[in-house]
C-alpha cells in the first residue's frame, strides 16, 4: 500500500456502470470521486479513455458526462500539452440546505453505524504491513494539519483508508457509497473548529487502537466518533 490512491477504493469507484443509465452513472461516478476526494480539487481526472474502459462505456458517454459537470461548474477542460479534465477549485458548494427525510437520514446514518466500526474492527485484527502502518499514520496526520476546505477531503481519505486496511475488499464500495451521500450532505453546512479538534482527538484514539491491535478498542473509540458526527447531521438536517 503506497500514498497513491487507495487501490480497492479505486475498483470501487472506477468500476463498470449500469449499461441501461451510462450517462446518469458515469457523471454520478465522477461527482463520487471528488466528493471523496480522490481527485482533489485542482486535479486531473483520468483521461477519457482510461475513464470510459473502467466504466465500460463509449468515450462520447464519457465525454457527455465531463460536458454535463463542467456546465455545472464541477471540472474545467484545459487544452496543451498539459491539458486534460481538471477538478475546479474550490468545488462549488449548494447554495440552500438540503431536504433530507427523516427516514433516508436514519438510514445513512445507522448504515455508517454499522460499517466503520466494523471496519475500524477488522483493521486493528490484521497484522499490518510497515506500508500500511505509515500510510494510515499519514493519513492520520493530514487530516490532523488540514485547514479550511482540505479538511473533510482528507478525513475522509482517513476513514477510507480504514476501510481498505480492514482487508475486506467488498466493504471498500459500502464505505465509499455511504461515505459520499454523507459528504454531500456535510458540504451544506460549515465546518466547526472545535468540532475538527474534537475529531481529531478521536481519530487519534481510532488510529492509535488500529495500530497497537486492538479491535475492540478501536471499534469502540469510531462508535463515539461517529456519534459526534450523528449529532451534528441531525442538527443541521433533522
Amino acid at each position: 500500500m503506497s500514498e497513491a490512491p487507495l487501490d480497492d477504493l479505486r475498483r470501487a469507484v472506477y468500476r463498470p456502470v449500469r449499461s441501461g443509465n451510462a450517462l446518469e452513472d458515469t457523471t454520478a461516478r465522477i461527482v463520487q470521486t471528488v466528493r471523496l476526494g480522490l481527485v482533489a480539487p485542482g486535479e486531473s481526472l483520468p483521461a477519457e479513455r482510461e475513464l470510459a474502459a473502467l466504466y465500460g462505456v463509449s468515450r462520447d458517454t464519457v465525454r457527455e458526462a465531463i460536458r454535463e459537470l463542467a456546465d455545472a461548474g464541477w471540472l474545467e477542460t484545459r487544452r496543451g500539452r498539459y491539458g486534460g479534465t481538471f477538478v475546479v477549485d474550490p468545488v462549488p458548494r449548494p447554495s440552500e440546505p438540503a431536504v433530507v427525510s427523516p427516514a433516508e437520514l436514519s438510514d445513512v446514518i445507522s448504515l455508517r453505524g454499522v460499517l466503520e466500526p466494523g471496519a475500524a474492527w477488522a483493521a486493528a485484527g490484521r497484522s499490518l504491513s510497515a506500508d500500511e502502518r505509515d500510510v494510515l499514520w499519514a493519513r492520520h496526520e493530514a487530516a490532523a494539519h488540514a485547514g479550511g476546505e482540505d479538511y473533510r477531503r482528507l478525513d475522509t481519505l482517513l476513514h477510507l483508508t480504514i476501510a481498505e486496511l480492514a482487508g475486506i475488499p467488498s466493504l471498500v464500495p459500502l464505505v465509499a457509497d455511504n461515505r459520499a451521500r454523507v459528504n454531500a450532505w456535510l458540504d451544506t453546512f460549515p465546518l466547526l473548529p472545535r468540532n475538527i479538534d474534537h475529531s481529531t482527538s478521536q481519530h487519534a484514539a481510532i488510529v492509535s487502537a488500529i495500530l497497537a491491535g486492538r479491535p475492540d478498542a478501536a471499534h469502540a473509540a469510531m462508535r463515539d466518533h461517529l456519534a459526534g458526527s450523528e449529532s451534528l447531521l441531525r442538527g443541521f438536517l433533522a
